[in-house]
């Protein structure tokens, strides 16, 4: 590796949002908070309880679980302005460990990791639609999958006809989920102070203290503290980042640790654990209990919030699989964009169908187990190649430059996630794995090979698809230059 590829410059954003120049602080802080505060506090409270019985193991879970989280965002801080490529932790692996180890990390984000995450988001957001008019029922299941397919369509076409017509969105989610999270919050807080305590008297009782469960535990409470791993996207435009990045997460972190222990405190004050663990959305529940005539106001802000959070999510599967492509470890389809509308339309075709599929798995944190696996994986390989350029490559300029400790302790939890879940959860971790080392004959016949030494009819194949995928979607090959988010103001290679 050469030691001046820190200076690389950014050419193809994947991230769904654009910066301005010179963040200051409290803008970093603002940015950080409403990445990571999304439709995973709506749906994890469930999960968490599910695996450690007790409402007093659950809010230390939700804890550790920002402890930990902390300490990944500090980690991408350095690994951000030290690499500074696009791709997150794809790039780190690539520069660091080799293209096969990056491959596996896209080909697992292909095929589960984005996807996977994006129907929990769609079934989330359907389940907190319809089941207000099912107050004492389960919603129908087919109901719940026809609309989270829905959602799924609309913004992927959404997408695929204008990338602005998704940044509108934005707005109007983050309102949404910091509304309904404060009406939680304040009404459980009520209903605390007025002595209604009796559901945290031996809130450890029944607690399950096993390691599989604890790390299936801490597999729920990470889903909703994701968000923090886009922070390498602002490294290069905030104000003196060696003061304000570290800065920034130390002041956003503990905020939404806090935020989301306290939502769960409503909600165990007001809800035993019974009422929590059959409900499908646990904050309707809660707003029947104590909202009276605005409960309405809940499903309605989660939904909203869902909208938006699954909209970031496609922008940002699509740019990854886009960034991908344009390395060379997918094929050309992938980084093919419209000719008039300048939308990576093959890409966002691509993820919407595979989350599609995902809709088919009826338990939402087994889905949440699939992609766990292979995502915790993958991240702790990108913290591990911090560790690895600070002894291959220790006069490497690192703008921002912590501790070891840090990366040592992160990469030592990770273990616990992926190896763990083996044995109280096999069946999902060995789908993970499945799925992970399924990408090892394809790399080595699609990548490794030259083009003369592959299988014949694996390029007539490739050529067959790129050639229709033009034509059905009105598509070209991007310039290795584009930035698809202004691509206005280039013109894109044709074939």
């Amino acid at each position: 590796m050469k030691q001046d590829m820190a200076d690389d410059s950014d050419k193809i954003s994947s991230n769904s949002f654009r910066l301005k120049k010179e963040i200051s602080l409290l803008h970093g802080v603002c940015l950080i908070v409403g990445n990571m505060i999304g439709s995973g506090i709506f749906v994890s409270p469930k999960g968490v309880l599910l695996y450690t019985g007790s409402y007093g193991l659950s809010l230390v879970i939700w804890a550790a679980g920002g402890v930990f989280s902390v300490f990944g965002a500090l980690c991408y801080a350095e690994l951000g302005t030290t690499i500074r490529k696009s791709g997150a932790s794809y790039a780190y692996i690539l520069e660091s460990f080799g293209g096969f180890l990056a491959f596996l990390r896209l080909w697992t984000s292909l095929l589960i990791v984005e996807p996977a995450c994006q129907a929990v988001i769609a079934l989330t957001f359907s389940n907190y639609l319809v089941q207000p008019f099912y107050p004492t029922c389960h919603p129908p299941y087919i109901a719940v999958r026809l609309i989270a397919a829905l959602i799924i369509c609309l913004l992927t076409f959404v997408n695929c006809m204008k990338v602005k017509w998704g940044a509108v969105l934005q707005v109007a989610s983050t309102f949404a989920k910091v509304v309904a999270l404060i009406i939680i919050i304040i009404a459980g807080l009520v209903k605390l102070g007025q002595g209604n305590t009796g559901n945290f008297d031996n809130s450890f009782d029944g607690s399950m203290l096993d390691a599989g469960n604890m790390a299936l535990a801490l597999y729920s409470a990470l889903y909703s503290y994701s968000g923090w791993d886009t922070l390498n996207f602002v490294t290069e435009e905030i104000k003196n980042p060696e003061r304000n990045l570290p800065l920034s997460i130390a002041i956003s972190m503990p905020i939404v640790t806090v935020i989301y222990i306290l939502t769960n405190v409503a909600y165990y004050t007001v809800l035993d654990l019974d009422t929590v663990l059959s409900s499908h959305a646990v904050a309707v529940t809660f707003a029947d209990e104590v909202l009276g005539f605005v409960k309405w106001l809940i499903p309605l802000s989660v939904a909203i919030s869902c909208y938006g959070g699954l909209n970031s999510s496609i922008i940002a599967a699509s740019r990854l699989f886009f960034v991908g492509s344009r390395e060379g470890h997918l094929p050309s389809i992938l980084c093919m964009i419209h000719v008039l509308r300048y939308t990576p339309i093959p890409a966002l075709l691509f993820n919407g169908g595979m989350s599609l599929i995902y809709l088919c798995v009826e338990d939402v944190f087994q889905l949440i187990n699939y992609f766990s696996f292979n995502y915790w994986l993958f991240i702790g390989l990108s913290i591990a190649s911090q560790i690895y350029l600070r002894v291959k490559y220790p006069d490497m300029p690192r703008p921002v430059k912590l501790s070891l400790f840090f990366p040592i302790v992160y990469c030592i939890c990770s273990i616990f996630l992926v190896v763990v879940p083996l044995y109280s959860d096999t069946i999902n971790s060995l789908v993970g794995i499945g799925v992970a080392l399924s990408g090892a004959p394809v790399y080595y016949f699609c990548i490794y090979l030259t083009p003369e030494m592959r299988p014949a009819f694996l390029g007539k194949l490739l050529g067959f698809l790129s050639l229709n995928t033009q034509k059905i979607c009105m598509c070209c090959l991007a310039d290795a230059e584009l930035d698809v988010d202004d691509a206005k103001e280039h013109e894109p290679k044709r074939e």
